[in-house]
C-alpha cells in the first residue's frame, strides 16, 4: 500500500507535473548543435547530389564514386548523431565537433587556392567551422559537456 499524503504538495509549494526536471541546456550549447546538425543536413544534401550525379553522369571510376558517396553518407549520419548528443551534453562530443571542424577549416582552406579555386564555397566552410569552435571552448558549453565521474 502507498502513502499518498507525502507526495501531495504542500502550500505554497508548486504542484508536481510527475515529470523529472530536465535541466536546463545553455544557449551556446544549443547553438553549437544547430550548427553541427545544420552541417549534418548539408552532407545529406551532398549525399542526395552525389547520387544524382551517379545515375546521371558516366563517372571515370565507379569503384571511387561510390568510395566518396559511402565516405559522405557516414559523414552525414556521423554529424546527425553528434548533433543529437551535443543536445544531450555528452562529453565526448567535444572531441569529435572538434575533429570534423579541423577537417572543414582544411576543406575550406584547400577552397581559397589551387586552379580551380571557389573562394565561396571556403566561405561557406569556414565561417561555421570557426564559430563552432569558438563555441566549443566557451565555459557554458564546457561546463555542460564535462563529465563528472
Amino acid at each position: 500500500m502507498s502513502d499518498d499524503t507525502n507526495d501531495r504538495p504542500t502550500r505554497g509549494e508548486p504542484a508536481s507535473s510527475g515529470r523529472p526536471e530536465l535541466p536546463k541546456r545553455p544557449a551556446l550549447l544549443v547553438l553549437l548543435a544547430v550548427i553541427v546538425g545544420a552541417e549534418a543536413l548539408v552532407m545529406a544534401g551532398v549525399v542526395l547530389w552525389l547520387v544524382v550525379e551517379l545515375m546521371t553522369v558516366r563517372p571515370t571510376s565507379y569503384e571511387t564514386a561510390v568510395a566518396i558517396l559511402v565516405l559522405a553518407a557516414i559523414a552525414a549520419v556521423f554529424l546527425g548523431f553528434v548533433a543529437v548528443h551535443i543536445l544531450r551534453a555528452r562529453s565526448w562530443t567535444r572531441a569529435a565537433t572538434l575533429t570534423w571542424q579541423l577537417l572543414q577549416v582544411v576543406i575550406a582552406i584547400g577552397c581559397f587556392q589551387g586552379m580551380v579555386a571557389t573562394p565561396t564555397i571556403g566561405w561557406y566552410l569556414l565561417l561555421p567551422a570557426v564559430l563552432a569552435i569558438i563555441l566549443l571552448f566557451t565555459p557554458p558549453v564546457v561546463a555542460a559537456t564535462r563529465r563528472d565521474v
